[in-house]
């Protein structure tokens, strides 16, 4: 049976072999095999064809298919590589890579650009700041004043803008989050660390509760 559902698993596509995927990514090969155990579980949660769709994605990461926020969809299409609205297996491990403990900073960097910079321009601008710090506050559940949040928003910007031009980028960001390790926070993952230990304490975690 192990080897039927195994050839099963191969058939799906975006499936790479864990060593292909270890040699390229954080991960060891028994934690790319413990992340094909927990992709499957997400993929065949509410659409069973063995791909994750966002609603699947946001119901294992955010405990909720349909709520709408901004930063679910964001992590969602960073992580679909292909830009064809699912993530297949390899684009899973490659994506999640970037929030293992042992990942390159500058790996963490360059997402969290990616992450706030909504229009793809290549320079974060003000108001996709504030966008994406009002999605990340609403996942948190944390409720702030309108002045409180733009007291928030003025100082990170003002701080991270240097050259003062209206807009931060590349390297201003990277500069600023190496001058505030705080705020690359949550692109770290500890569980990864050694996901073979970890996953099925995540699994049940992430499950819907009836």
């Amino acid at each position: 049976m192990g080897c039927a559902s195994s050839k099963q698993f191969r058939r799906t596509p975006g499936y790479e072999e864990p060593e292909v995927l270890a040699a390229e990514t954080s991960f060891t090969v028994n934690e790319v095999e413990a992340l094909h155990e927990l992709y499957n579980k997400m993929s065949y949660s509410i659409i069973k064809d063995g791909l994750i769709h966002k609603e699947e994605f946001q119901l294992a990461l955010f405990r909720n298919s349909s709520k709408a926020n901004l930063f679910a969809d964001r992590v969602f299409d960073l992580f679909d590589l292909k830009r064809n609205g699912v993530i297949e297996f390899g684009e899973f491990v490659r994506s999640l890579s970037v929030f293992h403990p042992k990942a390159p900073i500058s790996e963490k960097i360059a997402f969290a650009f990616k992450l706030y910079d909504l229009r793809g321009t290549g320079c974060i601008e003000k108001e996709e700041l504030r966008e994406m710090v009002l999605a990340l506050l609403d996942e948190s559940d944390i409720h702030l004043s309108d002045n409180a949040m733009e007291a928030i928003v003025d100082n990170t910007f003002s701080q991270a803008d240097s050259n003062g031009d209206g807009k931060i980028d590349p390297k201003e960001w990277e500069d600023f989050v190496k001058a505030n390790p705080g705020s690359l926070r949550n692109m770290s993952l500890p569980y990864l660390q050694d996901i073979t230990m970890a996953f099925p304490s995540f699994v049940m975690h992430s499950e819907a509760h009836d």
